[in-house]
């Protein structure tokens, strides 16, 4: 560090410490008791989820109440078991993990458990994590021997717990002073205050206010422009007029769109070893923004994220047309992914436990995944719902998506097939009418023969058609009809010696647009998949060798339990490359029999491929009788060919030439370059099972596909084909659901005022907190349906309340009687976001960069910064002056300035962000080269804006805290730059005192507090 920065924080620092000991009355004190609660649930919800499972798999056989005989004397089935200990003394010392008996047998220091094998690196860190923590554990009644654990009685929960029951309206209560209303949200409030004889705060001032909006609804600090315009205007609708115009803000959907990224776990990257890229996440990050600036209705977007790609008139970019409702179906696919893991079937077990983790608790505010290796503990949540669950995302798939050119491409596909089908038509008549039939249909496989084809595209169902994209038409290609080639870049009319799938010479040069990669080790990568996949129905494998009778140039690969990260030394062999001029490919996958996989094609640029059908396990003698029984194809069909062609050329050439012009025309309008995306893809509808303890290698009974007991009944759903996830989607967006409303409503509450009235955000359950004012929640639960489930609708509603406005000064007697301010007297101080802060500083400094969408910009690498999978290149210390939405989030190189101010890292649901108050914050405020940079150029914007030291001040005050400065901040200011001016020798207007001074206020609570 330079002298002249350092002495720069030393000036800085001194004129904080003389502003802070005048600390406004209105600035926070420390975090409120709910805080510790809810942080209590968290942990008790990751014991449930990742503790309790652990010892269960490998500890209860030996260790529980009801072993026989029980093991070394110790039981671990409860706390108090684990803390009274075995034969050599307590299992566990809380908060202590090196200090703990348990801990030094898992990790084989002292006793070997389980003797089995040691555990993972994983699983002994969240016993050591647990065990630090305290060990948390809920109040239950500890097991015994001689009685039985009580029964899971599913109805008895939904009737007891208060989520589970239906949104009513309740009736809006009388309150005495009926003045003091504004909404029908102030007369709950206040019935709730008068009921306890505490008075509501007084309004907050309308600088408070505007600022307070400004954030809230944008992220932004508002104008001194804007602040003027405000104040003087005294109109009885200027608040309203100013919440309008900032819904109506681009910026609206940059700030939101945040809040929502925190519920999806949004990252760029896999995290684990090498970090690989997820790429072209940000397109999702830029469909929220579009999204909630157009104020897509909840219910819609509920939609779109379950089965955007299902919807069959999907939502359209307004001016460039392109699908946008595919692109929500990428949130599923945003989690952490292993590159090369040992186990795929765990692995895609685990993925599946995080992707419904993230769904139940993002829409539905219930800990579904909880029930992965038993019962719910506590809520009315059977490990038949959990794994109900499963068989949606098992019989889906990942995919990037061309979705530019998607529905262009659709309308393209649709007309083509049926210009196909017309003159595929015709041209049979003609031919009949010469007397010229198709040859009869080969003789059926029979035997073990047929046993041995697990995928014939000459008797595949309809339904079980699938591709990425249009290459290989809306149907096989069946034996004797005509399709086209392209051998020399000229169409050729050919007839099918067999019922295949072929691709269309027409789609040739698709070109798919991806952003660069950063750390994509991935061997799929390079296949060009995109758009030009033929997708085969879902198998087991039950033999070792896969045979496919396919002609042509590309690759095929073998898709096992949905494992798509082909980034190691392991799984390469589901990789095959298919060689021009052989009729079989084969795959060598002993490592798989007994799993789940789907066979994926993908041609060669500019090669045409034939897949005709997929067999396992075949012997020398049953491969040359498939050879046989193709041989005689293609010999029955070479006359009908010859004769075919030779009648058209010689009576009819106008048909081939007419066909081939409407096709050529239609060519001309396909659109061959597009972005990608991350989306789903629809595959085989399969039902999940119920994995044994959550082992994904002991499967057990199925568990059909259908929607949590507790709301939609035991029975599965009717799904006529495919994944069934818009059926799911239907079912979460039911108005009978009480759910998925609640939670919405309680979410936007939670933004604006800095509690939900849920305060446990992600969890309604047993676990979760109770809602402070249940008759509020279900009133805005209930007008949410009414208007539409319109976001911005309930945001204004709330906002212009008068329980919103009030001030952040507790009134009195507010501490006494109600500490926690579960009563909402007054609107507690809140603390900026991370995002928040930086996005301020770049605005008041004039460096932030407007644009929109778009790439992210790469994170700023400090040199501490650093391990496998590090970016080859930093990004600029002010990330190009873009908002923080727009910087890359990398798993393993998160921005330490956001990390500090409690920005979550992205590995499941955080509806509600930590709010802490560490030494760092204050340190990163005073020390980060960027807060330097933004404080110099904020004060170069001061100095050209006024022309007076007092000016200065004031201009500064303004545009930081949306108010001019008290006389005695003014004089603290002035005595400041006086002296600092006399101590360096520079001249009053030298810009490094005026950094010195806008880096002070940078540090003050005020800066970074809405009051």
């Amino acid at each position: 560090m330079s002298f002249a920065v350092a002495s720069t924080r030393v000036a800085a620092a001194a004129l904080l410490g003389a502003l802070l000991p005048h600390a406004r009355a209105d600035e926070p004190g420390p975090a409120p008791a709910s805080e510790v609660s809810a942080n209590a649930a968290a942990e008790l919800e990751f014991f449930e989820r990742q503790v309790r499972p652990l010892l269960a798999e490998h500890c209860y056989e030996c260790h529980s109440a009801k072993s026989e005989p029980l093991q070394a004397g110790l039981a671990v089935d409860s706390r108090a078991a684990l803390l009274r200990g075995g034969d050599t003394g307590a299992s566990f010392v809380p908060g202590a993990p090196d200090e703990s008996l348990l801990i030094e047998a898992v990790r084989y220091e002292s006793y070997e458990m389980p003797p089995s094998g040691k555990l993972s690196d994983e699983d002994i860190a969240t016993l050591e994590r647990w065990v630090a923590l305290g060990a948390p554990w809920p109040e239950e009644a500890a097991p015994a021997a001689e009685v039985d654990r009580p029964q899971f009685d599913l109805e008895a929960r939904r009737r007891e717990h208060w989520v589970w029951q239906p949104i009513e309206p309740p009736p809006v209560p009388t309150v005495a002073d009926g003045a003091w209303p504004r909404s029908t949200i102030d007369r709950f409030i206040l019935a709730g205050l008068e009921a306890h004889r505490l008075p509501p705060a007084a309004d907050a001032d309308r600088a408070a206010l505007l600022r307070r909006l400004s954030f809230d609804l944008t992220g932004l600090p508002p104008t001194p422009e804007r602040l003027e315009a405000f104040l003087a205007d005294d109109s009885q609708d200027a608040t309203a007029a100013l919440v309008n115009e900032l819904l109506a803000s681009p910026a609206f959907g940059e700030r939101w769109g945040r809040h929502w990224l925190d519920l999806v776990r949004y990252a760029e990257s896999r995290g684990h070893e090498f970090d690989n890229d997820a790429p072209n996440a940000f397109q999702y990050r830029d469909y929220i923004i579009r999204a909630l600036n157009a104020d897509v209705p909840h219910d819609q977007l509920v939609r779109e994220h379950l089965a955007g790609d299902l919807i069959t008139e999907p939502r359209l970019h307004p001016e460039e047309g392109y699908n946008e409702s595919t692109l929500g179906a990428g949130f599923w696919f945003l989690g952490e992914w292993v590159h090369s893991p040992v186990d795929v079937r765990k692995d895609e077990a685990d993925r599946f436990d995080n992707m419904i983790d993230v769904m139940s608790k993002a829409f539905l505010g219930v800990t579904v995944s909880c029930a992965r290796c038993h019962d719910h503990k506590f809520d009315a949540i059977s490990t038949a719902d959990y794994y109900a669950l499963t068989g949606f995302l098992q019989s889906s798939d990942y995919r990037q998506v061309r979705f530019e050119s998607l529905e262009r491409n659709r309308g393209v596909a649709e007309r083509l097939a049926a210009v196909d089908a017309e003159y595929r038509t015709r041209i049979a008549e003609f031919l009949r009418e010469r007397g010229v039939d198709p040859p009869p249909a080969p003789t059926p496989f029979e035997g073990a023969l047929a046993d041995r084809i697990v995928v014939d595209y000459g008797s595949l169902p309809e339904v079980e058609y699938r591709q990425d994209g249009f290459l290989f038409g809306a149907r096989p290609t069946r034996r004797g009809e005509p399709y086209w080639t392209q051998p020399d870049d000229a169409p050729e009319l050919q007839f099918a010696a067999a019922d295949a799938a072929i691709s269309d010479p027409l789609w040739h040069g698709l070109e798919s647009v991806a952003e660069p990669a950063t750390s994509n080790k991935s061997k799929l990568a390079p296949l060009r998949g995109s758009g030009r996949t033929l997708r085969t129905p879902t198998f087991r494998l039950d033999h070792g060798t896969l045979h496919c009778r396919v002609r042509g140039a590309g690759h095929v690969v073998a898709c096992v339990d949905s494992h798509r990260l082909v980034a190691g030394p392991l799984h390469g062999e589901t990789i095959q490359t298919i060689n021009a001029g052989g009729d079989w490919t084969t795959l060598k996958l002993d490592r798989y029999v007994g799993h789940r996989l789907h066979l994926e094609f993908i041609p060669a640029e500019g090669a045409q491929l034939e897949v005709r059908f997929v067999a396992q396990g075949l012997d020398g003698s049953e491969r040359k009788r498939l050879d046989e029984f193709a041989a005689a194809d293609a010999a029955a069909l070479t006359a009908y060919a010859a004769a075919a062609r030779g009648l058209l050329q010689d009576e009819a050439p106008e048909l081939p030439a007419a066909w081939a012009a409407e096709r050529a025309a239609l060519g001309e309008q396909i659109q061959r370059r597009s972005q990608l995306a991350m989306a789903m893809g629809d595959g085989s509808g399969e039902d999940g099972r119920i994995f044994i303890r959550g082992n994904a290698a002991m499967p057990g009974a199925a568990a059909p596909r259908r929607f949590l007991t507790a709301v939609a009944g035991p029975e599965p759903m009717d799904i006529p084909a495919g994944s069934g996830r818009l059926q799911l989607a239907a079912a979460i967006n039911a108005p009978d659901n009480p759910l998925t409303a609640r939670v919405a409503v309680n979410r936007i509450w939670h933004h604006l005022m800095g509690r939900g009235l849920v305060p446990t955000t992600d969890d309604f359950g047993v676990l979760g907190q109770r809602p402070t004012h249940p008759e509020l929640l279900d009133h805005l639960a209930s007008e949410f349906l009414k208007n539409g489930r319109s976001l911005k609708e309930t945001i204004r509603t709330i906002v212009l309340s008068r329980t919103y406005q009030l001030s952040s000064r507790p009134p009195s007697g507010a501490a006494d009687a109600d500490p926690n301010n579960r009563l909402w007297s007054y609107r507690p101080p809140k603390r900026l976001e991370g995002e928040a802060i930086r996005d301020a500083l770049l605005a008041l400094s004039g460096r932030l960069d407007p644009t929109m969408y778009g790439r992210s910009v790469p994170v700023h690498l400090t040199q501490f910064m650093d391990g496998r999978g590090r970016p080859s290149r930093s990004g600029p210390l002010d990330g190009a002056g873009r908002r923080s939405i727009y910087l890359a989030v990398r798993r393993n190189f998160l921005s330490p300035f956001m990390l500090t101010f409690d920005t979550p890292a992205p590995f499941s649901t955080m509806g509600r962000r930590n709010v802490s108050n560490v030494p760092a914050q204050a340190l990163i405020l005073l020390n980060d080269p960027f807060v330097a940079e933004q404080a110099q150029g904020w004060a170069e914007r001061a100095l050209a804006a006024a022309p007076s030291p007092r000016e200065r001040v004031e201009w500064l005050y303004r545009t930081a805290f949306a108010r001019p400065p008290a006389e005695r901040e003014f004089a603290v200011a002035a005595a400041f730059l006086q002296e600092q001016a006399q101590t360096r020798g520079v001249p009053p207007e030298d810009d490094a005192l005026w950094a010195d001074l806008a880096h002070a206020l940078i540090n003050t609570k005020e800066f970074i507090f809405l009051r």
